[in-house]
């Protein structure tokens, strides 16, 4: 009989499906107008207020960056932050 697996492997599990199965991009992309910056893109930041984009979306880590006023993360951080 095969131990019982803890349920965080469970959670972290579940974490890394929904990770995968959404792309950032277009989810951000919903939400603001992008322009692809050579590997990223970029746009003005929704979490505060600026006139030059330091906002930056990167594809290949399905992470986000503001570089204006710090706020980044992955896509939970991002429906946390805007929902």
């Amino acid at each position: 009989m095969l131990p019982a697996m803890p349920a965080s492997r469970d959670f972290d599990d579940a974490k890394t499906q929904i990770k995968d199965s959404i792309d950032l991009l277009q989810l951000v992309g919903e939400s603001m107008p992008l322009k692809r910056t050579g590997s990223s893109y970029k746009g003005l930041c929704p979490f505060h207020g600026e006139k030059t984009p330091s906002f930056h979306v990167f594809p290949a880590s399905q992470t986000f960056k503001c570089f204006g006023c710090g706020k980044g993360g992955d896509v939970f951080t991002w429906v946390m932050e805007t929902e």
